[in-house]
């Protein structure tokens, strides 16, 4: 009995830890201990795809707390890896729907919102490099283009 209870405390404990990039849900606990994009990509969408999230939040299971507190760096960090592929799509061409979203988590005014766009687009490249595995890698590379323009320096988090 003692070992029964030992290894549920176990197995809770380790759910209770979600991943930054992915956050928690259904997808953190199926592909859990896993690394690399497309893992944490198919733990992000099926994390967002079946809305498993907002039970996991309100019974505190599946990776999630129910006592947690909403971080900007946590929502861009969410959202960079549920809409990875919208933005990578968006970024190249320099304006769409995933990239406003973006825009407006992160803060950017309305007035520098096609300066934001226009950069995505020209830095895309570095923003999205090969070795920039992980949302926590995108946004960074984000982070640090934006922060070598003086009007985007204001809403780069580095």
């Amino acid at each position: 009995m003692k070992k029964l209870l030992a290894i549920a405390l176990l197995a809770s404990s380790s759910m209770a830890i979600a991943d930054d990039d992915v956050g928690c849900g259904l997808g953190t606990i199926l592909f859990a201990g896993q690394s690399g994009v497309v893992p944490k990509v198919l733990a992000a969408t099926t994390n967002g795809t079946y809305g498993n999230q907002t039970f996991g939040i309100t019974s505190g299971t599946l990776g999630c707390k129910s006592d947690g507190v909403i971080t900007s760096r946590a929502r861009l960090s969410m959202f960079m890896g549920t809409n990875s592929e919208r933005l990578a799509r968006d970024m190249s061409v320099g304006q769409g729907e995933a990239l406003n979203v973006l825009a407006d988590l992160m803060g950017v005014k309305e007035q520098d919102k096609s300066l934001f766009f226009k950069t995505t687009q020209q830095h895309f490249s570095t923003i999205f490099a090969a070795d920039n595995k992980t949302a926590g890698d995108v946004l960074a590379a984000l982070n640090k283009v934006m922060a070598q323009d003086s009007t985007l320096a204001t809403y780069a988090a580095v």
